[in-house]
């Protein structure tokens, strides 16, 4: 189970490597080689004297051209002391697998990316020995998929971009296109993928209404991370409890939305006790431009 945005910002590399040599090729424009194939490699790299050291998400990429190591480090605020550890990783790395290394930094801060971004130089300065020079992927250059067309593409981009994009005026477009393009993909990928963007969504308020978005589409409930939702609504224990949660949820997204709500359609969101048509509603909620479109069955 993911619990931080720190580890779901690396995981969905190995859970979709191939995303990290498209990131490379599309977003950062760097002319990496099409790989044939991936393998995660151990991450701990320490060595005899006790001083752990270990990377966050390690693939070795088979190419054409040879094998790279894909070294992967999500970062959620500048750290100085990574300036020196990072020069240490690819050395290391180099020196015991004798692949070419290669530093991905990931981030949702835009003041992070560009602090990882600077060249790290060794050395005498102004000629350095040593230089090193992390590859960043955050909310500068990620996309920002809003289209459902888009995101059916290129599921995986489409989640990264909701991880690193994941607060802001553009986060409600986001998250639906993504919970549309996640129907085209199997099930059991779909939830993993959930439980990802849950924890990189640092606003409360986008990730109850990702949880609610989930819960319309039956992903959120494949995956362990409903667990604690799930309790809490048998603490509730009531049908009517359950109904008026999912009510509030309909008017939440409508509000996240900037669509004014109406005091009839409001009443009666409120009044109704049937869970599916709560349900339809809820779905619906996304989609539609005018709170009346709600209730009108095809909207």
């Amino acid at each position: 189970m993911v619990g931080s945005s720190h580890e779901a910002l690396h995981r969905i590399f190995q859970k979709d490597p191939a995303l990290l040599t498209r990131a490379l090729q599309s977003v950062l424009h760097i002319p990496f080689p099409e790989p044939r194939e991936f393998a995660a490699m151990n991450v701990d790299l320490t060595e005899i004297e006790p001083i752990e050291r270990r990377v966050d998400t390690l693939l070795r990429a088979e190419t054409d051209e040879g094998a790279y190591l894909l070294v992967v480090e999500s970062q959620g605020k500048p750290d100085e002391r990574k300036r020196g550890s990072w020069p240490y990783y690819l050395s290391y790395l180099y020196e015991k697998y004798r692949c070419e290394p290669v530093l991905i930094v990931t981030t949702q801060s835009s003041v992070t990316a560009r602090w990882a971004s600077r060249p790290i130089h060794l050395g005498v300065r102004g000629c350095p020995s040593l230089t090193v020079r992390p590859f960043v992927l955050g909310p500068d250059n990620v996309p920002v998929i809003t289209d459902e067309r888009e995101a059916e593409r290129d599921v995986p981009l489409a989640v990264l971009s909701a991880m690193t994009h994941g607060k802001g005026p553009q986060t409600a477009p986001i998250l639906e296109s993504l919970a549309a393009a996640l129907r085209t993909i199997d099930p059991d990928s779909a939830a993993v993928f959930v439980q990802f963007v849950d924890s990189c969504l640092a606003d409360p308020r986008a990730q109850q209404m990702w949880r609610d978005m989930m819960t319309a589409i039956q992903y959120f409930w494949r995956h362990p991370l409903a667990e604690q939702v799930r309790e809490e609504g048998r603490e509730e224990g009531r049908e009517e409890g359950r109904a008026q949660e999912r009510a509030e949820s309909v008017l939440r997204n409508l509000r996240w939305r900037r669509i004014d709500v109406p005091d009839a359609v409001r009443e009666r969101v409120l009044a109704s006790t049937d869970m599916d048509e709560l349900g339809a509603w809820l779905e619906r909620s996304y989609q539609v431009s005018d709170a009346w479109e709600l209730l009108t069955e095809g909207a």
